[in-house]
């Protein structure tokens, strides 16, 4: 292999595992939009103010989910039940937490159709954000690979090259953004 083509595998590695990251964040990102259904992801980032520093539930917590509807949030120090309350209650779940000393409680309440189509229209926001990293990510190898051909590194027939794998690249991770777009809506739409 020349260093031509050196360079250009690596800037298509690096443009592939940043890319890879953006659809693993728009993932991230989507779970959090509650269905209505219970999940650990919708709680398990809430920032939560833990002696003075804001802190991820997940790292204070235990969070179960022993029926379809509830959530049962156990802290590991009891003296952050109403700073996690508190967390809970400014989020925008839109659930009421129920303390009994120990644990806390999150009944999730079947959805509404307006805001099923409210939630819907959030994961195609968020979606689009995952599809616009994306792109971007593709414009900025282009631009390094064009760099490399004004200096000489690389020849016009390997950036044309680079580009068609750049494009199926991005093709192929908008993809995966649309597929999980699909599933998010199907699981809100579900009654």
């Amino acid at each position: 292999m020349s260093a031509a083509s050196d360079v250009v595998a690596i800037v298509l590695d690096d443009t592939r595992e940043k890319m890879g990251k953006a659809v693993d964040h728009t993932s991230t990102e989507l779970a959090t939009i509650r269905t209505g259904r219970a999940t650990p992801s919708l709680v398990e980032k809430l920032k939560v103010e833990y002696y003075g520093t804001p802190t991820p539930l997940q790292q204070i917590a235990g969070i179960t989910v022993p029926e379809p509807r509830l959530l049962v949030i156990s802290p590991y120090d009891k003296t952050s039940m109403k700073a996690i309350e508190k967390s809970i209650q400014e989020s925008d779940l839109g659930i009421n937490p129920q303390n009994d000393g120990t644990v806390i409680r999150l009944a999730v309440p079947a959805l509404t159709e307006d805001r099923r189509k409210e939630l819907a229209k959030q994961a195609k926001h968020k979606a689009e954000d995952g599809r616009i990293a994306v792109r971007n990510l593709r414009r900025q190898a282009r631009h390094e690979l064009e760099g490399f051909e004004k200096d000489g590194e690389v020849g016009a027939d390997e950036v044309e090259r680079a580009e068609k794998d750049l494009d199926k690249l991005t093709s192929d991770h908008v993809g995966r953004i649309d597929e999980m777009l699909h599933h998010k809506e199907a699981d809100l739409m579900q009654v």
